[in-house]
């Protein structure tokens, strides 16, 4: 079966003339092909051609059509209110406007080279709480293959009218970010009664999700820190929202290159189910929550944050409403950041504000620098800020001045909590609440992902041998040496 399902993709992808990259190549695009690099310059960042496979990178040039350096944005202290250094990348310059498109590439493709699917008779399967499954919608689409995506009916209207522009199949489950139980029920029911022709990639629970972050997301705030920080200064570590818990999994590559780092990982405190084993509903599109993710590396997290979802909607404003931009200008805040805040979604300034508490916690000075993610930009709440005004009416200098200090300067250390060995082992131990009771996981796994040294190595540091994978499957195509 294995066998018939390569075959059968060997022929999709020869017919649709895809060449998969690899992992290499998205840390050094300057590895790719030169006439692939060269074709390049004629699609736009999100068409729906295969090469534009080549552009899950953090390293895109839109301007040019190639790739330049890694994209970032470092925010003064004029915006933050710390001393510390505060770098983040940019996920607006990714296909779709956000990097999931390197979380979901992976779970798709190390099936596709394997023979674990054929996308002549499988449909891939994308549950999820906002970007995941757009970003998957978009995979499939240039591998040929076709796809169901899974979000709840809260979301932004913005993701359901992209997805029904792409041709996905949609389906919405009941309530906001923090009902993930809704959705894997959906997955359960799909499995039940699709079998065979459905192949569910679960973010939570996909390892190659975070090993794409470990690989590429975390070479590339390395590479941001070696030309940034001087002898004298120190990389505090990585502030993240946990989501999936894909992205956080860049932490536990830099902590190889920096031991002394750390990883904060940050929660709705509308649903603080990490802090006080907690649950309930937020707004702040992205992070799913109620449970811990099966891929999460507990034993590799030292901070918890809690960031209140009304902060977060009130930064959305005070970024993109003129009044508030114009307040942060009187606040000697400078323009060319002002000019860049529209590069923050919702899930950005929450990670924005988990790098500001835990600089705060830990009292962070300039000669220590934080890193943390841009996840999306504005582009995809729109209709949130519409929203907002009708709610609350028109956004003035009032409110932006209140805003500013509240929401932004006003940040506390208040819910945060730094993790000794046994309260990792008490947040370690609510994945069996999901995993074990009702997603079919084993305990001996569970026990493993704590009590063995090498369990996340295996999961996480493997790129190179799929790398070896793809190689092999283009070479078999032929589609790259006739392009």
């Amino acid at each position: 079966m294995k066998q018939q399902a390569l075959e059968n993709t060997i022929k999709r992808i020869q017919e649709r003339n895809i060449v998969i990259p690899t992992y290499d190549q998205m840390k050094h695009p300057e590895k790719i092909p030169a006439k692939i690099r060269e074709k390049l310059t004629g699609i736009g960042l999100w068409d729906l051609d295969p090469l534009n496979l080549f552009r899950i990178t953090w390293k895109n040039d839109p301007s040019s059509g190639g790739f330049g350096g890694v994209n970032y944005l470092e925010l003064p202290s004029s915006l933050t209110g710390v001393k510390a250094r505060i770098f983040a990348l940019v996920g607006k310059l990714f296909p779709t406007g956000a990097h999931k498109v390197g979380a979901t590439f992976g779970p798709l493709v190390s099936r596709m080279v394997r023979g674990e699917f054929d996308p002549t008779t499988q449909k891939a399967v994308w549950p999820s709480t906002g970007n995941y499954c757009r970003g998957g919608a978009f995979n499939s689409y240039l591998l040929g293959a076709e796809c169901i995506a899974i979000l709840p009916e809260e979301m932004s209207r913005e993701r359901f009218e992209w997805l029904a522009e792409i041709g996905a199949e949609v389906i919405a489950t009941p309530g906001c970010e923090s009902n993930v139980k809704e959705i894997y029920d959906k997955c359960w029911e799909l499995h039940n009664t699709r079998g065979d022709d459905v192949v569910i990639l679960n973010q939570f629970a996909e390892f190659p999700n975070p090993m794409w972050h470990y690989e590429v997301t975390g070479a590339a705030m390395e590479e941001v820190l070696r030309a940034e920080l001087g002898s004298r200064q120190r990389f505090a570590g990585v502030a993240l929202s946990t989501g999936s818990a894909g992205t956080i999994a860049c932490g536990d590559y830099l902590k190889k290159v920096y031991p002394t780092s750390k990883v904060c990982a940050s929660e709705a405190l509308q649903c603080p189910t990490m802090l006080y084993n907690g649950f309930g509903g937020h707004r702040i599109e992205g992070i799913g929550d109620k449970h811990i993710p099966w891929i999460h590396n507990v034993r590799n997290t030292d901070l918890l944050v809690g960031i209140d979802d009304e902060d977060t909607m009130r930064l959305l404003r005070l970024f993109n409403e003129p009044a508030g931009q114009e307040h942060l200008k009187q606040a000697g805040v400078p323009l060319q950041t002002i000019e860049n805040l529209h590069l923050m979604g919702i899930s950005g300034i929450c990670n924005i504000l988990s790098a500001i508490k835990m600089a705060k916690y830990y009292e962070l000075n300039e000669d220590d620098a934080i890193f943390t993610i841009l996840t999306d930009s504005v582009e995809m709440y729109g209709s949130r800020l519409t929203d907002l005004t009708a709610e609350r009416g028109e956004y003035g200098s009032v409110q932006a001045a209140v805003d500013f200090q509240q929401a932004l300067l006003g940040q506390t250390i208040a819910h945060t909590q730094e993790l000794t060995y046994w309260e990792r082992r008490r947040v370690h131990n609510l994945k069996y609440f999901t995993w074990v009771e009702q997603q079919g996981m084993s305990v001996e796994e569970l026990n493993q992902q704590w009590f063995d040294a090498d369990y996340w190595d295996r999961g996480l540091a493997v790129a190179g041998e799929l790398d070896k994978e793809i190689e092999q499957f283009n070479e078999k195509t032929g589609v790259l040496a006739r392009l």
